[in-house]
């Protein structure tokens, strides 16, 4: 809002900015929170706080997943189920509860890709979908990989394509004003970042794979003999103890081309994140998976949208909600967690 592409100054507060000049510093993450911020700046004021904005994003995010619920299913209780499943039942509720820069990114991105499948499935508006799609992939790059579900569910190929080839464009122009290369994304330029002892081998490289699928299925919290006994680890939790819930995903019919084109599509963003040399510390759960956790969703609903709902589903999905809770206490009112 002030016609600048990078920030003035480097606080000690803040880290992973880039010097590209005198006084100039880029901010190395994709721009679209920033641009969804704007408005709200200019109504509140310099003084409106971006965790407000990622309160907002999950909000409408944990509706737009009901209505895709009743959409699919034209029932209440399923809707009221799915609600409360992508509200409190996963980590989104700690990542839009606390808004800081890395989490505010991965709830955009987990917003706009949820808009995109609910256009997509409703009235298959390319522009719309192209638009969401489009801010999907400005706030996490890999949630591009969500191409193939996206494409299958809209017949508008070409007009979804060129749409998106706009942001592709605007984004090229975005790297060569920051660092002269249309290419250049910039997290290979943080200062000092490949000298991490995680990024021994770059920033992407195949043998991260086992570290990261380690945290995101076998992390454990961490037990003390001292209150309050049992903590989160900043260094990860399993998904299958955060969110037990989502094993309805595996029952989702293999038959439906809509569910095997989901599974594409998750496995083409894992593969993505999976060979990423950070694992996501500092973290509740495993927050990379959050790219795909939308066609998790997706997968859910498909799964239940035609039966009754069980003992058994009300039961896991008020397990996932009670560690969610445990997660979100722990961790933004007492600050009961270390590595």
């Amino acid at each position: 809002m002030q016609g600048k592409y990078y920030l003035s100054s480097n606080p000690s507060w803040l880290n992973e900015l880039i010097p590209i000049g005198t006084a100039k510093f880029a901010v190395v993450y994709p721009p679209t929170p920033a641009i969804i911020a704007m408005p709200f700046i200019l109504i509140f004021g310099q003084n409106f706080q971006q965790q407000v904005l990622a309160h907002i994003m999950g909000s409408v995010a944990a509706l737009t997943w009901a209505l895709v619920a009743y959409k699919k299913s034209g029932k209440k209780i399923i809707s009221l189920w799915v609600f409360l499943l992508v509200a409190f039942g996963n980590i989104i509720w700690y990542l839009s509860s606390t808004g800081s820069v890395w989490y505010l990114g991965q709830v955009s991105a987990f917003l706009f890709l949820s808009l995109t499948i609910y256009e997509s499935l409703n009235r298959k508006r390319w522009w719309l979908v192209a638009l969401y799609f489009g801010l999907a992939i400005l706030s996490r790059l890999q949630v591009v990989m969500a191409i193939p579900l996206i494409l299958y569910l809209n017949k508008n190929y070409l007009k979804i394509l060129a749409g998106l080839a706009v942001f592709g464009v605007v984004f090229a122009l975005y790297n060569y004003l920051r660092f002269g290369n249309i290419f250049e994304t910039g997290y290979g330029l943080i200062p000092g970042v490949l000298k991490e002892p995680w990024y021994q081998k770059g920033i992407f490289d195949l043998s991260y794979i086992g570290s990261n699928l380690k945290v995101m299925f076998l992390s454990v919290p961490i037990i003390k003999n001292v209150f309050p006994y049992v903590t989160p680890s900043w260094g990860g939790l399993s998904i299958l103890i955060t969110s037990p819930i989502f094993v309805y995903s595996l029952t989702a019919s293999i038959k439906s081309k809509e569910n095997l084109f989901t599974w594409l599509s998750i496995c083409l963003i894992a593969f993505v994140i999976l060979i990423h040399g950070g694992t996501g510390f500092t973290q509740f759960g495993y927050r990379y998976a959050v790219d795909f956790y939308p066609l998790i969703f997706l997968l859910i609903i498909n799964a239940v949208n035609s039966k009754k709902l069980a003992w058994h589903h009300w039961l896991l999905l008020g397990l996932s909600i009670a560690v969610n809770l445990w997660g979100v206490l722990w961790i933004n009112k007492f600050g009961w967690v270390s590595f």
